[in-house]
């Protein structure tokens, strides 16, 4: 289950104190200053891990925090420091303070830190104010406070290409016939509920990562539908393959189905509507087989495309075609 948004509660650990300690030995009978400083408390650390692809193990568990420093001791020992709070985020993460709205990061890269809540510095025991003037003092400082905050997490996710196209385009069963992803594929409106991504193999040394878009619909930039809420993740794809079902069940016109999708890309983003896109014929296997090339080239010529690209998620026809294309568009 894809999980895109997450709130949680860090909180850093607190410095331990200094301590105040005096040296006492046997024969010896000036002794000095001796307390030890406090240990330094944890950090709370978001750490981006390829591995992680949704945000739901961080919604079971919205609450993390760094254990705090021990304080100084007698002999000029040392506090232990705190332990950090390590948290994995998936690659895509953009983090923001709820308090101020601002943002602290965009987690892209596996391996990126962040440290979200900084532990408090230990504090100085008594041997650190001892002088010449001052052979005996009686100061110590605390350690500093924790730091705590709440954080709104949002998940863009990151693929080489992102399908687009109204429900029932065949994104679903595109993406299960070229990658081991299992959306749910079914003959009605909206059966993706939410983005899936996969990995299509063109061979040893090639792969795409491909997500597919829960459909979209006229409206959607304005919040009509499923896909609105989406949108966001297409803005992280390197290309758009935008699918057009060449047999809509309604009897709608593809045509008129692709502009209004492009239309709502439009809309919500120029950026995102700037993107390199490969417009793909899909379903061809409906098509009457005498008339399919004259059929698809009416449909390509009303789109003024240089070139048809078509296929059939069902049948593969054409399949291996699509994603040289998209490998072609994305890597070179």
């Amino acid at each position: 289950m894809l999980v895109d948004r997450a709130r949680i509660f860090v909180r850093s650990g607190k410095g331990g104190d200094g301590c105040m300690s005096f040296r006492r030995e046997k024969y010896i009978p000036k002794g000095g200053p001796n307390g030890g400083d406090g240990g330094d408390g944890g950090d709370v650390i978001l750490v981006g891990d390829k591995s992680v692809d949704t945000l739901l193990p961080v919604t079971h568990r919205p609450h993390y925090r760094a254990t705090r420093g021990i304080q100084g001791k007698g002999s000029q020992m040392h506090g232990a420091n705190g332990e950090d709070c390590v948290v994995k985020v998936p690659l895509g993460t953009i983090v923001r303070l709820e308090e101020t709205g601002e943002l602290l990061a965009d987690i892209s890269q596996d391996g990126q830190r962040l440290v979200v809540a900084k532990g408090g510095k230990g504090g100085w025991g008594n041997e650190h104010f001892k002088s010449a003037t001052n052979q005996a003092p009686r100061e110590t400082t605390p350690g500093e406070p924790i730091e705590e905050h709440i954080l709104n997490l949002e998940l863009k996710l990151i693929a080489d290409i992102g399908l687009v196209g109204l429900p029932n385009a065949g994104k679903s069963t595109l993406l299960s016939t070229i990658s081991a992803a299992r959306p749910k594929v079914a003959d009605y409106p909206f059966t993706t509920l939410q983005p899936h991504l996969g990995i299509a193999e063109l061979d040893v040394n090639r792969r795409l990562v491909v997500a597919d878009i829960p459909g979209l619909i006229e409206g959607a930039a304005d919040g009509a539908g499923l896909g609105h809420r989406f949108l966001k993740h297409i803005e992280r794809t390197r290309a758009i393959l935008h699918l057009v079902d060449v047999m809509p069940v309604d009897g709608s016109d593809p045509v008129s189905n692709y502009k209004a999708i492009r239309n709502e890309l439009e809309r919500y983003s120029g950026e995102l509507a700037a993107k390199d896109e490969i417009v793909v014929l899909n379903k061809i296997d409906l098509l009457p087989p005498d008339e399919r090339d004259s059929i698809l080239t009416s449909i390509a010529n009303d789109l003024k495309l240089d070139s048809v690209i078509s296929c059939s998620g069902a049948t593969l026809d054409g399949v291996r075609d699509v994603l040289e294309h998209c490998w072609t568009l994305t890597k070179n």
